[in-house]
């Protein structure tokens, strides 16, 4: 006689029962809870986008600070560093993004990942409709760095800029209510992405370059006659300094760029994300400004100059349309995205 079998089980052999996991979006955390760890998250991770956030309505902010929480914790875990502290040992990195991609994807599963980044990630993947596929768009990212992958050219940069920053900044949109199949308005968030990123690299070349890493074109380099491994040296400041005005310009057209897709934003998301992008653009025109200087100390922007931004960006959010620059960007999310096929993993 058939054993009679309780809800939740099912037949693995005639004479198995295997239980299944239970599944409940955040890891059966109560939202409330991610959502107040998350913001703290934000909050220590990156003041400037923290202030910026605080802008959104509730319902956005909620959503953006638990995206963030997933992005802040799988950069950290990727480069085994604390909340974008000092680089860690990089000689285990290719067990750290399988390990991202595990959690990754228990999380959209339903499933418990005893991480609350993770399970914050699971929460609003379920509130917005994000997907596996998405997710991998920004985890290659970090499997390029594990790689060690190097660009060769200006689009193997940009190629780095989508998937560490662009990505994340279709998952933003996504977040903010923008329909996954508007690829205007995903293309804009993108080139703020880019943006970011690029302000990024200009601020981190000491400290990338400390780490045995660089994202600046082997082409560049070539052009400027910068032996490998010499990147940082003296004698080599002023071909630096011009080699990131390069990023600074790219920064600055992919940020105008990325403002002709604001006009699908609420007031307060406008808002938001304008601030963002001057507190942002603000560190590439200060590592600018600097000159042969900008690596004798952290670039940053300071509390009041962030205050200066957010009011500026309220007037510039009452504007709904601005077009885009001419020219345009040489390159947009369209050159990148892989629409990728997600293969299987074996769990930890």
């Amino acid at each position: 006689m058939d054993k009679k079998r309780a809800p939740g089980e099912r037949m693995l052999a005639p004479s198995t029962i295997l239980r299944e996991t239970t599944r409940g979006a955040g890891g059966w955390r109560h939202r409330e809870s991610i959502v107040r760890k998350s913001g703290a998250i934000i909050r220590d991770g990156s003041k400037s986008f923290y202030m910026a956030s605080l802008l959104f309505d509730r319902d956005t902010r909620d959503r953006v600070w638990m995206l963030y929480a997933w992005c802040r914790r799988c950069d950290d875990l990727a480069d085994a560093q604390d909340m974008g502290g000092a680089l860690g040992d990089q000689s285990k990195i290719k067990d750290r993004v399988k390990a991202i991609r595990v959690l990754t994807r228990r999380a959209l599963n339903g499933q418990p990942t005893a991480d609350l980044s993770f399970d914050a990630f699971g929460r609003v993947a379920v509130e917005r409709g994000l997907t596996l596929p998405m997710a991998e768009e920004v985890i290659a990212g970090f499997q390029l760095d594990a790689d060690d992958w190097r660009p060769r050219t200006e689009r193997d940069l940009l190629q780095y800029c989508y998937h560490v920053a662009g990505a994340v900044g279709v998952l933003m949109a996504i977040v903010m209510g923008v329909d996954r199949d508007d690829n205007d308005v995903l293309d804009r968030a993108c080139d703020l992405g880019f943006a970011f990123q690029l302000a990024n690299i200009a601020r981190d070349l000491e400290e990338d370059d400390a780490a045995d890493r660089c994202y600046l074109p082997i082409e560049w380099l070539v052009e400027e006659d910068i032996e490998p491994g010499q990147l940082m040296k003296p004698h080599h400041r002023q071909e630096v300094v011009d080699l990131t005005m390069r990023l600074v310009e790219l920064a600055r057209a992919h940020r105008a760029a990325a403002l002709a897709g604001t006009h699908a934003l609420k007031f307060r998301q406008r808002w938001a994300i304008h601030a963002a992008a001057r507190i942002y653009g603000g560190i590439a025109e200060r590592v600018a400004k600097r000159g042969a200087a900008a690596w004798d100390s952290r670039v940053y922007v300071s509390r009041l100059a962030k205050l200066g931004h957010v009011f500026a960006a309220f007037f510039a959010a009452m504007r709904k349309n601005y077009p885009m620059p001419d020219p345009a960007p040489a390159w947009s999310r369209q050159d990148f995205v892989t629409q990728t096929e997600v293969s299987p993993i074996d769990d930890l």
